[in-house]
């Protein structure tokens, strides 16, 4: 995970990047990730990941803003929400955090067709809240809790997809 100086904030940015390969269309992939519904299928169930807002299309869209609840550490509740911020159908949208546990959070997906399936990728650059306290839990804590997120993501990818290793 890399670090950079966010001049902004005065505050570390992480990132996090993951690549799988699915053996789907790009079509199938955009179809599936680009619906907010879908996200919870492909979250641990110990987070009490719940989507409140209501949708009016199935498919996502720029400046859509989507509010969950969800329980990152200890199971305490907090509201989340984001807001799509760019889309470009079939190749990637990105979100970002409105409000949430995270001083910034910027969530990138990408799609790219290869070889016998899609290509999929996801960069999440983010900056940890509370300052000193922030940056003493984020290597802790923080890190290990999206990657987590993220293996168990690419576990029910491949039990709902298969993967291309």
């Amino acid at each position: 995970m890399g670090k950079a100086a966010c001049s902004l904030v005065k505050e570390p940015m992480h990132r996090l990047k993951r690549t799988v390969k699915l053996p789907i269309t790009v079509e199938e992939a955009w179809n599936f990730f680009s619906n907010p519904k879908n996200l919870q299928k492909i979250t641990p169930e110990n987070m009490g990941f719940n989507i409140t807002s209501e949708f009016f299309k199935d498919n996502m869209y720029a400046g859509q803003i989507i509010t969950y609840k969800v329980s990152p550490l200890l199971g305490i509740k907090m509201n989340w929400m984001t807001e799509i911020t760019q889309v470009k159908e079939g190749e990637f949208f990105i979100d970002e955090q409105r409000v949430g546990p995270y001083k910034i959070w910027h969530h990138q997906h990408h799609f790219k067709a290869i070889e016998g399936g899609v290509e999929m990728t996801d960069i999440i650059d983010y900056v940890v809240p509370f300052g000193f306290l922030g940056r003493l839990v984020e290597p802790i804590i923080v890190r290990g809790k999206l990657k987590e997120i993220f293996d168990y993501r690419e576990q029910k990818m491949d039990k709902l997809f298969g993967m291309i290793h």
